[in-house]
Parts: structure tokens; C-alpha cells; sequence
């Protein structure tokens, strides 16, 4: 095999994402590369095989153990130089198979498979392996690290924001729950659909005519051929699986990016100077502008977003895949390839925001300092509120008014309202009627006019704890 500097590799994904994921990209190995696609397709090759010989042959326990051997035996270099003569990437590893086997297997070997039996079923074993193997980990780690945060946070004040402005006060907890609740849902889609991707052994047009020729009941036959490889055939195969199966999981798969990607646009501006809620863990040799000394950029944050706004797209491909004339055409055979792009840049993606949370620095001086940057204003949507439910017909229009006074006059909303005693008076006594609280005490203090936030974030953080506890066992 020829050694070639990573350096020479044409996608970043092969030497920048390779170096800075090594751990992540060398388990994806197993799954994405050449290599693997190969010994996946030798794997399927060798569990039709052994079904064949344990069918047609006496002295089946016996041979087997040469099919077995066939993983160590056959390599993908060898494939690939078979493959310059047949043009046939299939036939290619047929070929080399028989070389390896006894003659008595050998006229087995592919038996009543077209091509794409094969493909198909390997791809389906590849991206189940993928995800259950490398991506619901990853998954599993972020949604972790979030739950953390949102435990810890949950009572930490902070200012909501709708349209870029203050809004009602919240907490920080509260904020990141949102995408805790979000991510635990896509997960769960994720796990229950890498079980449900499907195989073949249906032949060149689906409708079994070659396995016919073999077994009295040829769909017992691809029940059995598939089981050894733990999956299921699908419902109607053409001469391809229905492609919905992985159509489903790889949507699924970039619902759950596009939630991170808003989650680092949210950190992302949670750290601008002027906000600086939140701060990315800063390395003491870091550079953060080759000409500022002082910058220190959110860029794991804006890293996330760049890389799902490079991968999100490819869902257009995966829908286009959906269509193949008749039983099959060769037009998605380039464009199935970049599937393993898009699940080693998610996966990318996973690894730099989980770097993210768990090093995230939460200022919770700077958050109550935020939310009291407008003043007791924050808390017009709770004036309006009582005075309407006191039965002040105009309450909306009277609050208004009050806040366009404070602003113009730069004094506090509480100074006004006390300064019309008979709105005042309302809302004191419908304060102290619904919440039984210092109306004073609660117009002084922003942080609690909260509602429910740190209940709600507490009872997320404690659901997705036990969803994560729950997927984790079921990966075992």
C-alpha cells in the first residue's frame, strides 16, 4: 500500500477534521471508509454464503470455518485491483471471494444476488453501525453536558429575549432547556430509526425470481440470510430498498444538527461584548486575532454553525436519492457516497459543541446585570397584567403609556405606577390576591417575575437525564 501524507488529501474532513476529532474519525473508520464499505459487503457476501452451505452441503461446520476466514483473507486493495478488469465492483469481490474458498463453495458464493442485495444491505449494516456506534454516543455526551448546565442554572436570573431585545425575565437554565428538550427528542427519532434500516436479498427487480430457483420459500430465505446480519428485509424492495428507511434516519440526523447549530448561534451571541452572559473556554497559548492580542472569538460556537450550514444542504441529495426509474437506474450511485461525508461532519459538529458545554464559563453577575440593564421596564407585561385582571379595561394602554414616560423621563416604572395612586392601588391588592408577594419587593426585583422557568427547566434536565440513562442501556 502506497503511504501518502493526510496533507495531500483533498477534503478537509480527511486531514483538518481528521486531526482535530482523531478519536471521533478513527471509530467512524470502521463504518464510512472504502475499507469498510468492502468488508461490509464481504460481510454479507460471507452470511449468504454460510446460508447456502448450511443448505446445500453435508460437510457444511467444516467449511464454514474457510467463510469465516474470509474477513482476515480478503482486502480491499485486492478488490479494488480486481475491479480495474471487470469494471464491476461487485463482481470484483466475488471474484476474489472464490479465490479464497475451497472449490466445493465456491459456486455459492453470490448465489440468487443481484449487486445491490448486496450494496444496499451493507449500506443499511454501515449506517446503523455509524449511528449506534459513533453518533448516538456523541449525541448522547452533548444532551449530557446540557443537562448539566440546566441543572446547575436552572434559578440563575436572566434577561429573555425576543427580537434581539429585552423581553420578560427568565433563567439561564431555563434558556438552555429549550435545547435539552429539543436534542432529547431528536435522539430518542434517531435511536428508533437506526433499528428499523433494512436489507435485501429480493434480486434484480425485487420480485425474488433467482431465489426461487434455491428455496421452496424464498422470503424465508432472506428472513434467515438477513437475521444473521441483524436486520430485517424491506416491506417491497425493486432492485433497491426502499430508501425511505435511511432517508428517515438521515433527516432525523439533520434535525438534531440544525438544533445545535441554533444552540451555538445562541452561545454565539451570548458572547458578543456587549451581551458576555457566556465565555468558550480560552487556551493560554490561544490566539484570537492575528492582529487584535485582546479578541478572544466564540469561534467553536460559529465552528458549529459553519459546518451545518455546509452539511444541512445535503438533505437535498438524500431526497433525490428517493428516485430511481423503474426497478433501478445507476443515478444515485456517485451521490449515496457523500452519506459518509454528512455523518463524519455531524459528528464533527458533536465533538466541537460538547468541547463547547463542557468547558462553558456562566457569568451569572454579568446575566443580573443584563436584566437589570432596562430596568424595572421588564416587568410592564406584569403591571398590564394585574391591572387588567383587577378589571382595569385599559390596562394595556395605561401601562404603555407609563413605560413611554420612563424612558422619555429616565425614571422607573415602579415610581410611576405608585405615582397614580388608583392604578396603584389595583395592582397592589391583585398582587398580593394571586401571588401574595411585597408588590414593592417585586417591582424592585426583575429576577422574580420568572413564572415557572426554574420548574420547568428542572423537571427537562430530569426527564433527559433518564432518557439518556435509557438509550445508553439500550446501546449496550
Amino acid at each position: 500500500m502506497v503511504e501518502r501524507s493526510l496533507y495531500k488529501n483533498i477534503s478537509p474532513l480527511d486531514h483538518r477534521y481528521y486531526l482535530s476529532n482523531r478519536e471521533a474519525f478513527d471509530e467512524l473508520e470502521s463504518y464510512l471508509s472504502e475499507e469498510a464499505v468492502v468488508h461490509s459487503c464481504l460481510q454479507v457476501e460471507a452470511a449468504l454464503l454460510s446460508c447456502h452451505a448450511e443448505r446445500f452441503l453435508a460437510d457444511a461446520p467444516s467449511l464454514l470455518r474457510a467463510v469465516e476466514a474470509l474477513t482476515e483473507a480478503v482486502s480491499a486493495e485486492e478488490v479494488y485491483a480486481e475491479e480495474e478488469r471487470t469494471h464491476h465492483n461487485v463482481r470484483a469481490l466475488v471474484n476474489v471471494i472464490k479465490r479464497k474458498l475451497p472449490e466445493e463453495l465456491r459456486p455459492y458464493v453470490h448465489l440468487g444476488a443481484t449487486s445491490v442485495d448486496i450494496l444496499d444491505t451493507a449500506a443499511s449494516l454501515r449506517l446503523k453501525g455509524a449511528v449506534r456506534r459513533v453518533v448516538l454516543p456523541r449525541l448522547l455526551a452533548v444532551e449530557e453536558r446540557l443537562v448539566e448546565i440546566v441543572r446547575r442554572s436552572a434559578a440563575v436570573p436572566q434577561v429573555g429575549r425576543t427580537h434581539g431585545q429585552h423581553a420578560v425575565p427568565i433563567t439561564f437554565g431555563f434558556a438552555l432547556a429549550e435545547y435539552a428538550s429539543r436534542l432529547g427528542k431528536a435522539i430518542q427519532e434517531i435511536e428508533a430509526r437506526s433499528r428499523q434500516l433494512r436489507g435485501k436479498l429480493a434480486g434484480a427487480v425485487g420480485a425474488y425470481n433467482a431465489t426461487s430457483l434455491i428455496a421452496p420459500d424464498p422470503q424465508e430465505l432472506e428472513r434467515g440470510f438477513l437475521a444473521r446480519l441483524g436486520l430485517e428485509p424491506s416491506e417491497h424492495s425493486t432492485q433497491l430498498v426502499e430508501p425511505e428507511y435511511s432517508l428517515r434516519l438521515l433527516l432525523e440526523m439533520n434535525v438534531a444538527f440544525g438544533i445545535i447549530a441554533n444552540l451555538a448561534d445562541d452561545l454565539r451571541n451570548l458572547q458578543r461584548s456587549e451581551i458576555s452572559e457566556v465565555r468558550e473556554e480560552f487556551g493560554s497559548t490561544q490566539v484570537g486575532s492575528s492582529t487584535m492580542p485582546q479578541k478572544r472569538n466564540p469561534w467553536n460556537s460559529e465552528h458549529v454553525k459553519s459546518l451545518w450550514k455546509a452539511f444541512a444542504p445535503r438533505v437535498v441529495t438524500f431526497f433525490m436519492d428517493q428516485i430511481s426509474e423503474h426497478q433501478r437506474d445507476l443515478t444515485n450511485s456517485a451521490s449515496s457516497r457523500f452519506v459518509a461525508d454528512y455523518v463524519a461532519g455531524f459528528v464533527a459538529a458533536l465533538c466541537r459543541m460538547e468541547t463547547i458545554l463542557g468547558s462553558l464559563f456562566v457569568d451569572e453577575q454579568r446575566m443580573r446585570k443584563n436584566l437589570e440593564l432596562t430596568g424595572d421596564l421588564v416587568l410592564s407585561e406584569a403591571a398590564y397584567i394585574l391591572l387588567s385582571t383587577a378589571g382595569e379595561p385599559d390596562a394595556h394602554e395605561i401601562v404603555r403609556k407609563m413605560t413611554l414616560r420612563c424612558e422619555q423621563g429616565g425614571t422607573r416604572l415602579l415610581a410611576e405606577m405608585k405615582a397614580d395612586a388608583p392604578v396603584w392601588h389595583l395592582i397592589s391588592a391583585q398582587m398580593e390576591k394571586t401571588l401574595g408577594v411585597d408588590p414593592e419587593e417585586f417591582f424592585s426585583n426583575p429576577a422574580l417575575y420568572r413564572g415557572k422557568a426554574v420548574e420547568k427547566a428542572t423537571a427537562i434536565a430530569e426527564r433527559y437525564a433518564g432518557v439518556i440513562a435509557s438509550i445508553r442501556e439500550e446501546l449496550q
